[in-house]
């Protein structure tokens, strides 16, 4: 352990007060530590949780400052947090990750670039400034492809499909004509992502391949193991291992990939943070995500990321509250059945709302009964 570590009863700063810093906050409590939360809504679900709230935005400099004159160390839950911000606090406390990693991949572009100048493999890309550029990136990138902005899109905000060049202008308006990364659609056989955490000192325990399903462009479910190859899982995670070196990252990490019909992995997306895709791991792992996320920081010891059991994680959207509260007998009802609620409101369609984890000895049978849960829940 390093001499400099920071044991339970500091403070750990935390940016962002959505269910990530809420999850975080459970587990850091739960070791001893104090936790305050920067976020601008009223009684966040993080705040909830926490021992203080800086009700202030993302972006507010000053109200930054008095949070990490508070802290021992600060972290952050969304890509939303300004980079130049975490500069500034850098100067004051120690920051993880560090805004040099926030800087390189909260820009779509940036984190692109980053990726090829590392020799990590991703499907073709273009940048895309203003309209007068989509024939040139036309011809690097090819058909069909996705317009994405550049900053600030998650869960499929800021992105449009576009199958074929006519299509271009209209996926142009739709991300809301602003800089953006003209890329080759991917026909996946998978999508997988690897979480990983990374210590102060360069060490790194992987969590299991997870494979992902997609609706809407919101996670849907997440299965561990995934149904890959060794081959395939290695690559995954030499891959995901090489980005959070590369990058100098402290915390976890999630790294989004997608896998097609010969094997061949790409890299999708990085996340420098907590991941939902690492839901699974708060229930169905040793350690989860959130307390490995808080030895990282805090400069313990890494966690054993061990999977106790093969799980089925599948999210629960806001659509499920449109008629009335959800009937949670449903899942209460079964042993091998754990239920989060992150404590938002109120409920909107598409909005993460909590999830539930189905863990089985058979991951075939956990994902037939998260599946069942699931419509139970929408049934009413």
């Amino acid at each position: 352990m390093s001499a400099n570590a920071l044991l339970p009863g500091a403070t750990i700063g935390v940016l962002g007060g959505g269910q990530l810093g809420r999850m975080l906050a459970f587990e850091a409590k739960r070791m001893g530590y104090r936790v305050g939360v920067l976020d601008p809504t009223p009684n966040c679900v993080a705040a909830q949780v926490a021992d203080f709230h800086v009700q202030a935005p993302l972006d507010d400099l000053e109200a930054a400052k008095r949070l990490a004159e508070r802290s021992d160390v600060v972290t952050f839950e969304t890509e939303l947090v300004p980079a130049d911000l975490l500069a500034h606090l850098e100067n004051e406390v120690p920051v993880r990750p560090g805004a040099k990693v926030l800087r390189t991949i909260q820009d779509r572009l940036m984190q692109k670039e980053f990726l090829r100048r590392a020799g990590f493999p991703q499907a073709p890309f273009a940048p895309v400034h203003d309209p007068r550029e989509c024939d040139d990136a036309v011809g690097e990138v090819g058909f069909p492809a996705v317009l994405k902005g550049r900053r600030g899109g998650y869960d499929g905000k800021s992105q449009a499909r576009v199958p074929q060049p006519d299509a271009l202008g209209e996926a142009w308006r739709t991300i809301g004509q602003r800089p953006a990364v003209l890329e080759r659609f991917v026909q996946f056989r998978m999508e997988i992502s690897v979480v990983l955490a990374r210590g102060a000192q360069g060490e790194m325990k992987v969590y299991p391949v997870a494979e992902n399903v997609h609706r809407r462009h919101i996670l849907h479910t997440t299965r561990v193991p995934a149904r890959v190859s060794d081959r395939v899982r290695r690559e995954a995670e030499r891959l995901a291992c090489g980005i959070a070196e590369a990058l100098g990252h402290v915390g976890v990490i999630a790294v989004e990939m997608f896998v097609v019909d010969d094997g061949t992995v790409l890299i999708n997306e990085i996340a420098p943070r907590t991941h939902n895709s690492g839901h699974y791991t708060f229930g169905a792992c040793v350690t989860s995500q959130f307390e490995q996320h808080v030895r990282a920081i805090c400069g313990l010891p890494l966690g054993d990321p061990s999977l106790l059991s093969p799980v089925v994680m599948v999210n629960l959207l806001g659509d499920l509250w449109l008629q009335r509260t959800p009937p949670w007998e449903v899942v209460l009802s079964r042993p091998n059945a754990r239920l989060h609620l992150y404590g938002k409101a109120p409920p909107r369609p598409g909005r993460k709302m909590g999830h539930v984890l189905v863990l089985d000895d058979d991951v075939d049978r956990a994902h037939q009964e998260a599946e069942s849960i699931l419509r139970e829940l929408e049934q009413g």
